[in-house]
């Protein structure tokens, strides 16, 4: 009974240390398996690559809402851009090329807990080296790595939209008025800035029916300031309308029998009496051509020929004839297009 008793009591020690050693053993593989994790899934590196991957995959969504990449008022106001600054290129569908090729070339462990994390990337065909500072946050369950940018990399694009306030970026268009009041409405080449995405390429552009701009690519770095300016110029069709418009009112001048039509370019002194009406016809027309001038597209002045047939009597000798005169003239004109997109043409 004795020997039973001690025999048992040395199984239950047994036993306990044998349970113990296996709990020990079970903790340290879970601290194994929580290090390896915070140092691979839930690491600095993997942080700043899944960021990358992101917006290689368009999901530009998740880049934005990445911890560290949104500004606050007082960052943007230390990037000197108003607090107001759109966001609309925040979207799908926006950037023209991602980092391609990511991978991490250095994680450096800085004495204040933070990482300088260094990431290779191609943008088309550059190869480009970004550090991006991270700092750890509040653990996840108090068990696993989380991180944010210690300085976003989200990038201020200086848009100068100019001779139209419109521009595309990808497949969005945007107004660079949106968020302007008063006169800057009024301007005929508007500058906004814009936050983005970056590290990217986008592509800025513009065509409508009465104006283009040539597309531009813009390779944007993180945390930079990039400037990018969308040319609008008028198409074949403004110049034809405009045209079209200057042919009708010459046309509109012929059709008044007088020596110097009233608002008109052209015009005769004739010293002889005037027996007939004058008969007015266009010999030539100006040939319009369009240029971006201060606030409208000008047509410098360009010169046009007039024929006027009348028949005069002379006041030396009485004698009928039957005069035929061409009249060189010029006009120069400005034109812009009304917010309705009719086009609006003011003669000098």
């Amino acid at each position: 009974m004795g020997s039973s008793g001690v025999r048992s009591g040395r199984l239950s020690v047994l036993s306990v240390i044998g349970w113990a050693s296996l709990a020990v053993l079970l903790v340290a593989a879970f601290l194994a398996a929580l290090g390896a994790l915070n140092q691979t899934t839930y690491g600095s590196s993997s942080f700043v690559e899944r960021y990358l991957t992101a917006i290689a995959e368009d999901d530009i969504a998740t880049a934005s809402t990445t911890p560290g990449v949104a500004l606050d008022a007082a960052e943007l106001a230390a990037l000197g851009v108003p607090a107001n600054v759109s966001t609309a290129m925040f979207r799908s569908d926006v950037i023209e090329v991602g980092p391609e090729d990511v991978r991490i070339v250095r994680d450096v462990e800085n004495d204040d807990g933070s990482h300088s994390v260094t990431a290779s990337y191609r943008l088309e065909t550059a190869i480009v080296e970004t550090t991006f500072d991270v700092r750890p946050l509040a653990p996840l369950y108090g068990l696993l790595n989380r991180w944010e940018f210690a300085v976003s990399p989200i990038a201020v694009i200086d848009v100068t939209a100019a001779h139209s306030p419109l521009f595309t970026v990808g497949s969005l268009e945007l107004d660079t008025r949106a968020t302007k009041t008063g006169d800057d409405l009024a301007a005929f080449t508007q500058v906004t800035p814009y936050l983005a995405i970056a590290p990217a390429v986008y592509e800025f552009g513009y065509r409508s029916t009465l104006l283009e701009a040539v597309p531009v690519e813009l390779p944007v770095e993180p945390s930079s300031r990039a400037a990018v300016t969308v040319d609008a110029i008028p198409t074949a069709t403004f110049v034809e309308r405009v045209q079209a418009k200057v042919d009708d009112y010459l046309q509109s001048c012929t059709t008044q029998p007088v020596l110097k039509p009233a608002g008109c370019p052209f015009g005769i002194d004739i010293d002889d009496r005037v027996v007939s009406d004058p008969v007015w016809t266009m010999v030539s027309n100006p040939v319009v051509t369009l240029a971006a001038g201060e606030t409208a597209f000008e047509m410098p002045p360009t010169e046009g020929v007039a024929h006027i047939s009348v028949e005069v009597q002379s006041l030396f000798d009485g004698e009928y004839s039957q005069l035929e005169v061409d009249r060189p003239f010029q006009i120069a004109l400005s034109a812009s297009i009304r917010p309705d997109g009719s086009i609006a043409i003011q003669l000098k």
